[in-house]
């Protein structure tokens, strides 16, 4: 990828909490002007990298570079309870070199957030959009968000993540997006990173993710009918079951062995079979130690 379609670029980024490793070797490119989908799963790294991505954390080893303004916002939400909404808009103005103040009325507008409440006495869901705004209005090239939208009920999720891709859209800004809702990135996200142990374990377009992933079922075997890197892989007494990954280069192959069938994947049973994968490796690891 050339300079200006990389969003962010890590080259064997790590962080240290004493003895423990929370990011190891990441290494990684992210496409510009995309919405990428930041999975793993609970102490993987997912908030480790936001926070050295947008400057809030140094790395222990490595490097990181992101391209123009980074903002992010976090599952906490940091907002003054006593001021109102007029009042962290003013605020988001006075501590920003840029600011866009018509952008984050804009957003606030969508969904009906008074501006005179006091933020202490908005709902949870409305606090959500307050943040948002204010880190809209910093007019940011990347903006990474740390579970930002667990509190909201899955209506409401779904609008704003609708709201956020039109965004990203028609202001060319980057979005990472960080959830433990996999179900949620179908249609969403187009861009895909699956760190697990603090390594990245899968990268790329999602459309591109899936097409070279296929399960293979059929009569108990050790290896499936079929060229590929076995993932994963289930056994009973008589069937076998494998997911199988084809090389992008490699044409796709139809299964011609009598009774076995091959289907697709989605999203979420590809991002849960390398979690599952993942974890059973560092787990058999571990014990070697």
């Amino acid at each position: 990828m050339s300079d200006d379609s990389i969003a962010v670029e890590a080259v064997d980024v790590s962080k240290r909490y004493r003895q423990v490793w929370a990011l190891r070797e990441c290494s990684f490119q992210l496409p510009a002007n995309r919405i990428i989908a930041l999975v793993g799963a609970n102490g993987a790294g997912k908030s480790t990298l936001m926070s050295i991505i947008s400057g809030l954390l140094p790395a222990t080893g490595g490097s990181v570079r992101a391209a123009g303004r980074v903002a992010i916002l976090a599952q906490d939400k940091p907002l003054y309870r006593d001021f109102s909404v007029a009042d962290m808009l003013r605020f988001g103005r006075s501590t920003n070199r840029v600011w866009d103040q018509q952008r984050a009325l804009s957003w606030l507008a969508r969904f009906e957030v008074p501006l005179d409440r006091p933020c202490g006495r908005l709902s949870g869901g409305q606090r959500a959009q307050v943040a948002l705004a204010v880190t809209l209005g910093t007019r940011p090239r990347l903006l990474l968000l740390d579970e930002p939208l667990s509190n909201l009920d899955p209506v409401a999720r779904t609008e704003v993540t609708g709201e956020l891709m039109a965004e990203a859209a028609d202001s060319d800004m980057t979005v990472m997006l960080s959830t433990h809702i996999v179900a949620e990135l179908s249609g969403v996200s187009d861009h895909l990173l699956l760190l697990a142990s603090g390594r990245p374990v899968l990268t790329g377009d999602v459309d591109d993710l899936l097409a070279a992933h296929t399960r293979l079922s059929g009569p108990r075997a050790d290896r499936p009918p079929s060229p590929g890197t076995v993932v994963a892989s289930q056994h009973t007494d008589r069937q076998s079951t494998f997911i199988v990954r084809t090389p992008c280069t490699a044409p796709a192959t139809p299964v011609v062995a009598p009774g076995w069938s091959s289907q697709p994947l989605s999203l979420e049973d590809l991002v849960f079979t390398y979690l599952k994968s993942s974890g059973t490796a560092h787990r058999s690891a571990e014990a070697a130690a």
